[in-house]
C-alpha cells in the first residue's frame, strides 16, 4: 500500500478510525476514573562508609559505599524492612501489599537512594516514607557492626525526610489519555484496512471493468432528491448528475461508431441499484439530443416506470405480448419531448415465457424500426432470468452496479447470466457514487464568459429510421 492508497483509506474509513479512536480514549476516561488515586511521598538516604585520612582511604571508602548502595536498594524494597514499618506506625496492611508499593532507586556512581512510596491517603503515604527511612537507618546500623560497641562499617543518614503530597500520581490521566487515543488510532487504522480488505464491494472503476470485462460507460453521482422525482428536466439542468447523463449518452454513441447498439436493456444484479432511475434519464438524455426514443418496461413483476412518470400501467408490454392489445393502443406520450413511454401492463402469471418468446423479440423489431432509441428497464438479473432474455433480444445490455453496495461476485454471476443467452454487454455504469470521502464523484461545468445560459447542442444530421447512423456530439 503506498501513501494514495493509504490516503484513499483514511478518506473513505475514517468514521471507522474516528469511532474505533473514540472508543479507545472513553476506556482510558473509565480507566482514570475507576483507577483508585495513589500520592507519592518520597524520601533521599545517603550512604556513607569508615575511612582513613590518607586519599587512598578516601576513595576506598568511596567506592564501598556506591556497592553497598545496590545491595540497600534490594534491602529497602523486600518484606522485612516493610514489617518493621508497618510494626513501628500500627498500620493495617498487609506487609506484601506494602512491598509493591515501595521504590527504592539509585543513580549510577553516586551514594544516594531515593525511597518513594504509595498510598491511597497522602499523609499516611509520608508517615510510612519517613517511617521507613528511619527504621531502614536502624537496619543498616544492625547489619554493619561487627561486634557490640564497635562502629559500623557504614552508616546510612535521612538527607531529605518525605512531605505530604498535594497531587496523586495514580492515574496519570493525561498520559492515558495519550495512550488511549494512540492505540485507538492504530486500532483504527488497522480495523478500517481489515474491513477494506474484507469488503466484497464495488469501488473502483478498475475492478468492476476487470469482473465485466467491458469498459465503464458512465459514472452517475448519488443525488438524493433522485429519490422523489427520478426524471432529471435536461433542459435547465446543468447539476453534476444532469451532466453525468449527458456524458453516458455520448458514451453509448461511440460504443460502435458504425452499428451504434439502438435497442439498449439496462439492467443490474441485484434491486435497488439505481436502475431503473438510469433508464429513465438515459432515455431523457437521448431525447434532449433530439433522437425520438421508447422507454420500455421490462419489468412485469415489480415495474415501476409508470408510477415514477404518472402514466396508466394496467394496458403495456404484456397486453401487446398477450394479443390484448396493439402496440400503438398503448404507447403513451409523456410531458418530457420526445419521450414514449411502454409500460409493463397487467402482471402475467408466466413473465419470462412472455419476454422469451417471439412476440417480444417482434415488438422490440417494430419499436426499433419506429424509433431512434428503445431504452428498456429490466428485472434483476439474479433475481430471474426476465433481464437476460429482453437483453438476448436487444443490441446489448448495460449492467448497473451501486457503489458500495453492490458485491462483486453478484456482478461476475450477473454477467455470467448475460453470457449463458449470448447477450451482449455493452458496457457498466457505476451509481450512487457519493460526492464526498474517498470515493467521491468529482465534476466541474463551467460556460466561458458569464453564467448565461449555454446555446442549445446543435441537432444531429436527420436520422434515417431503416439504417441508422448517429452523429458525433
Amino acid at each position: 500500500m503506498n501513501l494514495q492508497d493509504f490516503t484513499k483509506l483514511l478518506r473513505t474509513r475514517w468514521i471507522t478510525v474516528v469511532v474505533t479512536a473514540l472508543l479507545a480514549v472513553l476506556a482510558a476516561i473509565t480507566y482514570s476514573l475507576l483507577t483508585t488515586p495513589l500520592y507519592q511521598a518520597s524520601t533521599r538516604l545517603y550512604v556513607s562508609t569508615s575511612a582513613g585520612s590518607s586519599a587512598a582511604e578516601l576513595y576506598q571508602g568511596n567506592r564501598l559505599s556506591q556497592e553497598r548502595v545496590l545491595s540497600y536498594t534490594q534491602l529497602i524494597t523486600g518484606e522485612t524492612l516493610a514489617q518493621r514499618t508497618l510494626d513501628k506506625l500500627g498500620v493495617d496492611m498487609d506487609a506484601a501489599t506494602l512491598e509493591g508499593r515501595v521504590k527504592a532507586t539509585a543513580k549510577l556512581d553516586t551514594v544516594l537512594i531515593d525511597v518513594s512510596v504509595l498510598d491511597e491517603s497522602p499523609v499516611r503515604a509520608r508517615d510510612i516514607a519517613n517511617a521507613m527511612s528511619d527504621e531502614f537507618v536502624n537496619m543498616v546500623r544492625e547489619l554493619e557492626t561487627p561486634k557490640p560497641g564497635a562502629e559500623p562499617d557504614a552508616r546510612v543518614v535521612v538527607e531529605q525526610r518525605a512531605s505530604v503530597p498535594s497531587e496523586p500520581v495514580v492515574p496519570k490521566t493525561a498520559r492515558n489519555l495519550a495512550v488511549g487515543l494512540g492505540l485507538g488510532l492504530l486500532a483504527g487504522i488497522g480495523l478500517a484496512a481489515l474491513r477494506d480488505v474484507l469488503d466484497n464491494t464495488v469501488k473502483s472503476h478498475d475492478s468492476l471493468e476487470e469482473i465485466t470485462g467491458v469498459g465503464i460507460v458512465g459514472t452517475v453521482p448519488l443525488d438524493k432528491g433522485r429519490r422523489n422525482q427520478p426524471a432529471i428536466l435536461f433542459d435547465n439542468d446543468n447539476s453534476a448528475i444532469a451532466e453525468a447523463f449527458r456524458k453516458l449518452r455520448t458514451n453509448l454513441q461511440f460504443l460502435a461508431v458504425d452499428n451504434p447498439p439502438r435497442v439498449i436493456v439496462v439492467t443490474s444484479s441485484a434491486p435497488n441499484e439505481g436502475k431503473s432511475t438510469t433508464a429513465i434519464n438515459i432515455a431523457l438524455a437521448l431525447a434532449e439530443a433530439e433522437h425520438d426514443v421508447v422507454l420500455v418496461d421490462g419489468d412485469m413483476r415489480l415495474p415501476s416506470l409508470n408510477k415514477y412518470l404518472n402514466l396508466v400501467g394496467q394496458a403495456g408490454f404484456s397486453t401487446v405480448l398477450s394479443g390484448g392489445a396493439s402496440l400503438s393502443e398503448v404507447l403513451q406520450e409523456t410531458k418530457f419531448p420526445r419521450l414514449t413511454v411502454l409500460t409493463s401492463g397487467a402482471t402475467p402469471p408466466n413473465p419470462s415465457e412472455l419476454l422469451g418468446s417471439k412476440a417480444a423479440k417482434s415488438v422490440l423489431s417494430e419499436l426499433r424500426e419506429k424509433y431512434d432509441y428503445v431504452i428498456v428497464d429490466s428485472s434483476p438479473l439474479l433475481a430471474v432470468t426476465d433481464g437476460a432474455l429482453l437483453a438476448a433480444n436487444a443490441d446489448g445490455a448495460l449492467i448497473m452496479a451501486r457503489f458500495g453496495h453492490t458485491k462483486r461476485d453478484q456482478i461476475a454471476h450477473a454477467v455470467r447470466n448475460l453470457e449463458d443467452v449470448g447477450a451482449t454487454l455493452l458496457g457498466a455504469v457505476v451509481t450512487m457514487m457519493p460526492t464526498r470521502g474517498g470515493g467521491a464523484y468529482h465534476y466541474s461545468y463551467s460556460y466561458y464568459g458569464d453564467s448565461k445560459k449555454p446555446e442549445p447542442e446543435p441537432s444531429p444530421a436527420p436520422v434515417e429510421k431503416a439504417s441508422p447512423e448517429l452523429p458525433a456530439e
